[in-house]
């Protein structure tokens, strides 16, 4: 083995000559890294698929669902309701809500609960329709894994059609995506990311097996004449992610060379919500309601839903035919509906008036959680005396 010393530029040694290392011609720059690799597959890699040509462009493709079929005819859909209506909590149910929500605040003190007087408590009816439609989707994409003797079946027989693959349907309105693998569509083909080889250069080493020694920065020595210890002298050190090989196990076939190439059918089912509240005058704004539950009045889950008819308020029935209206035209052409259910709410509110310190003032008690607010609490100092 030749071990002769090496001489740089600056006429002092860089070590011992690494057989295993070939040093850049004068003429070639170093090499900054590893040769760059493929990171998608050439044109013609895949096959073509009867039934599936124009569906996975892109990575993947829209599939559009069976037509649906018609709703049945339209009815009065309510139930008989005796009464529409909640009447207001009690005086001790508004100021044991008070209470709970001036102790949550850390700066508010609780003396207007205590010492504060309850003028009035006034009911309001405010209602929530909520429309939900379930919907199935889905799309197709080439897949692939490193191929380790799995089935292959592609062209065996013609692959089913997307949406006459079996899947099983989760529980209604329970968002989740599944990936099916489409029979008859596997193939093997040579990995595109090493060329079949099984390994790629090292991307640390640009491929050849050793580096830079970083204690003597390719000198071979340390202090003087002092051989380095790190490198014995050879200004160079294997690499220690590839172990001095120079390349490394092709992440893509885990070093076999070959990959199973097969079409893969994602399905996803999503819950679309919509929401309504019909107006009501206690002053307490809608967006408070959003993390409140009410009462449920009515309900009624099928595949394909008619619009509210014959509710007391005029405007819930328009909000659920408009909404109706807007769940076909975004979700029918795109989607396969699966189930549809809307409900309607009735959220209690009760503006509370109470007196405290000669001064008038209000707060809302609502939902069936019974939470408060109010904008303007009279004591909200830090150095109030509690």
């Amino acid at each position: 083995m030749d071990r002769r010393p090496v001489y740089n530029d600056y006429g002092t040694t860089r070590g011992i000559e690494n057989p295993g290392y070939m040093y850049p011609s004068a003429s070639a720059p170093a090499m900054s890294g590893a040769p760059a690799v493929p990171t998608a597959p050439p044109a013609g890699f895949y096959d073509t698929v009867p039934g599936y040509e124009g569906t996975l462009a892109g990575g993947g493709g829209f599939l559009p669902p069976p037509m649906p079929s018609a709703p049945l005819p339209a009815v009065d859909n309510l139930p008989a309701q005796t009464n529409w209506n909640i009447t207001s909590i009690t005086e001790e149910a508004a100021r044991e809500a008070f209470m709970s929500y001036a102790s949550s605040k850390c700066c508010y003190s609780t003396a207007p609960v205590r010492d504060g007087v309850i003028t009035n408590l006034e009911p309001f009816n405010t209602y929530r329709y909520r429309l939900e439609t379930f919907t199935e989707t889905r799309s197709t994409e080439w897949s692939h894994e490193p191929y380790t003797g799995q089935p292959v079946d592609a062209s065996i027989q013609p692959a089913p059609a997307p949406w006459a693959i079996v899947a099983q349907t989760p529980a209604f309105f329970q968002d989740q995506t599944q990936n099916l693998r489409v029979p008859y569509t596997s193939s093997v083909k040579n990995c595109h990311t090493c060329m079949g080889m099984g390994k790629k250069p090292c991307k640390d080493c640009a491929g050849s097996g050793n580096k830079v020694c970083w204690v003597c920065n390719g000198s071979g020595f340390r202090h003087g004449t002092d051989r380095c210890s790190h490198c014995q002298g050879r200004g160079r050190e294997n690499c220690g992610w590839c172990r001095g090989h120079g390349s490394r196990e092709c992440e893509m076939c885990r070093g076999g060379r070959q990959l199973l190439v097969f079409i893969t059918l994602k399905i996803q089912w999503t819950t679309y919500k919509d929401d309504f509240v019909v107006e009501q005058a206690s002053g307490l704004k809608s967006e408070n309601l959003n993390k409140v539950t009410g009462r449920t009045m009515f309900t009624d889950s099928q595949y394909m839903l008619y619009p509210v008819m014959g509710f007391p308020d005029p405007s819930l029935s328009q909000a659920s035919e408009r909404l109706m209206r807007e769940h076909q035209a975004k979700y029918f052409q795109t989607s396969r509906i699966v189930q549809q259910r809307h409900t309607i709410e009735l959220i209690p509110i009760t503006r509370v008036s109470y007196a405290w310190k000669a001064k008038s003032h209000i707060y809302f008690v609502f939902g069936n959680e019974n939470t408060v607010y109010t904008d303007n609490y009279p004591a909200t100092c830090c150095c109030s005396v509690m």
